[in-house]
């Protein structure tokens, strides 16, 4: 395919990535102004309010400064009146970045990745820069060059993501070949790298899989908590649609506070707060309806979640332990110790890449502190991803038994 193409169908593609996002924001938006301010509704800052959102959603923080009329209204203490708000609704970033993946892969199949993966990084850093300028309201404001930064970053690892995963495997002609002719120069170890990234990749799949798992238990087990902080709001129609609408884009993030759950480090909602499954200690919480997911409580039968990490890791280990026996390749000792070790390294980045990026404040006060630690996250979720993937990278096995049974389930 012709470069020139390439770059054309990378910057639709970023363009595309940005325009639902902020489409997905513009319409309810659009919806709730109608309904809300009616005739006398300021439609200008219609588009401020959902770039604005559009960067929290991306990671990009927010300084809330609420009016003065309003805090004498309610009666707020004037140090509350100024925070941080930093804990994003990471369903719009997970969209970038899975968008971003598959402009990426694309790329590497016509051949020419790194092109692709630049043009569409620059067209979607235009778009940031056009709405990190144009939004902001007095309420709500970013940084600048945070929002200059957040945004193009989430696309770009997103798309090299993508496009590496793809020209490794089917070739580039270019620098990652050069690589692979490297590694082959060493057969012992030139599956290392690939059994790694594959092996991290199901392990984590297999963790955030059981932390979607644990908030739908939660969901059926606290419906009823769900639905009274709901009732306590005393919100209309209007009011019910924009909360429900908030707390679907918070999901993600939820999901990434209960891999730090299962992990064990847990998170906290609130300075000297904790919610593992070792224990549970809360103060006043935000009377948030998704916040009634979280348990107000702990059990000695919490800990059992330790063991899905565990799990995954082995799942992990046995994954390429299979894939090297059916290739009539099965690697030597010290390649899997390694292979086992970049598993869990891989696996504790990635549960410290979530804490980081669910973590942050809620409001002002005690509520600067939410989310988890990504330090503790990352050397426990690592370690058990460790223990899963030695056990069956490691371990000794009778020759022939799994061969023969790759070989049936070929024939099959």
């Amino acid at each position: 395919m012709q470069r020139l193409l390439i770059v054309l169908l990378a910057a639709v593609d970023a363009i595309v990535a940005a325009a639902i996002g902020l489409v997905a924001l513009l319409a309810p938006l659009t919806l709730i102004w109608a309904i809300a301010f009616g005739a006398k509704a300021d439609w200008g800052a219609l588009w401020p309010s959902a770039a604005t959102l559009w960067q929290y959603g991306h990671g990009v923080p927010l300084a809330v400064a609420l009016p003065d009329a309003l805090v004498r209204t309610v009666g707020l203490d004037p140090q509350a009146a100024t925070f941080a708000l930093s804990v994003p609704p990471l369903l719009f970033l997970a969209f970038t970045a899975i968008f971003a993946a598959r402009s990426g892969r694309r790329a590497a199949i016509a051949g020419s990745w790194i092109t692709g993966v630049l043009s569409g990084t620059v067209v979607f850093t235009a778009i940031s820069a056009v709405a990190a300028l144009t939004g902001g309201l007095g309420v709500l404001r970013a940084p600048v060059w945070l929002a200059l930064l957040f945004p193009p970053l989430v696309f770009l690892c997103g798309a090299l993501a993508g496009a590496v995963a793809t020209a490794w495997g089917d070739g580039d002609g270019g620098v990652l070949d050069r690589v692979q002719d490297a590694l082959d120069r060493r057969p012992e170890w030139a599956h290392v790298p690939g059994d790694v990234v594959r092996g991290a990749a199901a392990a984590v799949a297999g963790v955030i899989g059981a932390a979607g798992l644990t908030v739908a238990i939660a969901a059926v087990a606290r419906g009823g908590q769900v639905v009274a902080l709901f009732e306590a709001l005393r919100a209309d129609a209007l009011g019910v649609i924009v909360i429900g609408i908030a707390q679907l884009a918070y999901l993600p993030t939820l999901v990434a506070w209960a891999v730090a759950w299962i992990a064990g480090p847990g998170f906290a909602i609130g300075a000297g707060t904790a919610v593992s499954p070792a224990g549970t200690v809360l103060g006043v919480v935000p009377g948030v309806p998704l916040l009634g997911l979280v348990p107000d409580n702990s059990s000695p039968w919490f800990l059992i979640v330790v063991l899905l990490p565990v799990a995954a890791g082995a799942f992990a280990g046995w994954l390429i332990r299979s894939r090297q026996v059916s290739a009539g390749a099965e690697a030597g000792i010290l390649p899997r110790v390694v292979t086992a070790v970049g598993i869990a390294v891989l696996a504790g980045g990635c549960g410290a890449l979530m804490a980081a990026l669910s973590r942050g404040s809620l409001g002002p006060g005690r509520l600067a502190i939410a989310g988890p630690d990504p330090g503790p996250v990352a050397l426990a979720l690592g370690l058990e991803v460790l223990v899963g993937a030695a056990i069956l990278l490691l371990a000794p096995r009778r020759h022939g038994d799994l061969d023969a049974a790759w070989i049936d389930d070929d024939r099959d």
